[in-house]
């Protein structure tokens, strides 16, 4: 009965996952969302409406994807700055707002915002809050141009 109703779900919110996705049950996804092979989704985690994640993404807890995002492959996000092996950690939030893509394999530290229509280049690190409407990109990740309307 469990795996009818998570499959339902599914169905009714036109989710298209692909093959060894490991999504926690306490994360919430909005309705058409792609989210690719590989992906893992951790617990407590909320993602949009209209969202595109590729494969082999990494979503730990703590983090809030809104409606229309981009993700690439091979994204990393991060929840903890000073991760321990014993011990409690430290959960630090991070939002990425609505309409922002996020190039492939890039690495965002936990506790930044990244802002509305803004993009983030193939390969980044982003440490710090990227404004809206921006595109940035390196290592760490720096503005390289600004008032973009989300068209390359």
């Amino acid at each position: 009965m469990r795996i009818l109703r998570k499959l339902w779900r599914r169905y009714w919110l036109n989710i298209r996952e692909y093959h060894y996705c490991n999504i926690f049950p306490s994360a919430k996804i909005g309705r058409n969302v792609v989210i690719g092979s590989y992906v893992e989704i951790g617990d407590g985690v909320e993602i949009g409406n209209n969202c595109k994640i590729e494969a082999q993404v990494f979503i730990p807890k703590g983090v809030t994807i809104e409606d229309d995002v981009f993700i690439g492959p091979c994204v990393h996000f991060t929840n903890d700055k000073y991760p321990k092996a014993k011990g409690e950690w430290k959960i630090w939030p991070t939002l990425v707002r609505q309409g922002a893509s996020i190039g492939a394999g890039v690495t965002v530290r936990c506790g930044v915002i990244i802002g509305r229509n803004s993009g983030v280049g193939a390969g980044s690190v982003v440490l710090h809050d990227i404004p809206d409407n921006q595109i940035w990109a390196g290592n760490p990740a720096r503005r390289i141009d600004s008032n973009w309307n989300g068209k390359v």
